[in-house]
This record gives structure tokens, C-alpha cells and sequence, in this order.
């Protein structure tokens, strides 16, 4: 299994035992729909290893405390400490109506009500303090924030982000 081929889910933060558990920080807004999870793939030396889940459970709010299978010292979680866990894509959930996943719109064009064609969402910069659209118009890089309330309309079929954004935030590019 390829990164390409996955999300990312959350990353081992803690050893939760002496036999072997860990606690995983989950990257999600539904920690419950993770607890009943048969594998996971672990990005261990650059591979995603699949690793098979024994048990699980929700610790505090957004860790989920797992022991995998083959991993029985403290030694043994040691050695997974601080590595990302994926899922492959296939198992988010479908979203509905304006609501996306971040990898789904890389690729769509960015439509503003007011200015018309910005160009195509080339990528999603989500390590500033608010998400943004990264869009490329004709080799020019526009950032858009992420913001619900700039975000009119998502056409899946046609492959359209319609936005509305303040005046003059487009033109500071141009």
C-alpha cells in the first residue's frame, strides 16, 4: 500500500502500559468511528506496515488506546513511538453536500462569485492556523482561506469550488 493510496489518521503519541499498548492521537472530528478497527498501516522506516489491532478503546476524548497484535513490552511500543498511522482511502466515509475531504478538491477550479475563474486548487496548506485553498492560476500561486464562510458550493460532478471572497483578496495576488 502506497501514502498516496491513504489518509493519514493520527499519530502514537504515549506508551500506555507495560505490555505494549499504546495511545494514538486521532486526526479526526468522529474518534468514536475508529474504536472497532481490525488494522491499521504504520509508517515504520519510510513502509506503511499493516499492523493488526487486538483491542481498542477510546481513552479520554481524541486518544484511542490500542494493543497490537506481536507488540508485548514496553520495549516492543518503544520502538512505534511517535510514528503516523494510515487508513486507506477507500474507508472514509462518503461525504454529502458541501462537506470534503481535503484530498478530494486538489484538482478542482476555484470559482468566485464576484471575480469569476481563480484557476485550480493545487494543493490544501493545512499547517498555518487556518486551512488554505493553494491554487494555481496560470503559474501564479492565489491562497484562499478554508473558511465556511467564503465557501458557497461544492459541484463533485462538475469539479467546482464556488467561493465568495472578500474584495480585492484575489487581486493582492495579481
Amino acid at each position: 500500500m502506497k501514502k498516496e493510496e491513504c489518509f493519514y489518521l493520527g499519530k502514537i503519541v504515549s506508551k500506555f502500559s507495560f505490555k505494549g499498548e499504546v495511545l494514538i492521537k486521532l486526526d479526526t472530528d468522529e474518534p468514536e468511528s475508529y474504536v472497532k478497527m481490525e488494522s491499521v498501516f504504520i509508517d515504520y522506516n519510510n513502509n506503511l506496515v499493516p499492523f493488526f489491532i487486538e483491542r481498542s478503546s477510546l481513552h479520554k476524548s481524541d486518544l484511542l488506546r490500542v494493543k497490537f497484535e506481536d507488540v508485548d513490552t514496553e520495549e516492543d511500543a518503544d520502538d512505534l513511538m511517535k510514528a503516523e498511522i494510515y487508513l486507506p482511502l477507500y474507508l472514509l466515509p462518503k461525504l454529502e453536500g458541501d462537506q470534503f475531504y481535503f484530498h478530494e478538491v486538489i484538482g478542482f477550479t476555484i470559482v468566485d462569485s464576484a471575480f469569476g475563474e481563480v484557476g485550480l486548487i493545487k494543493s490544501i496548506n493545512d499547517s498555518t492556523a487556518q486551512a488554505l485553498f493553494e491554487i494555481d492560476r496560470e503559474g501564479t500561486e492565489i491562497l484562499i482561506p478554508m473558511n465556511d464562510e467564503f465557501i458557497n458550493t461544492i459541484d463533485r460532478e462538475k469539479k467546482i469550488v464556488q467561493v465568495t471572497t472578500p474584495e480585492g483578496l484575489i487581486d493582492l495576488y495579481l
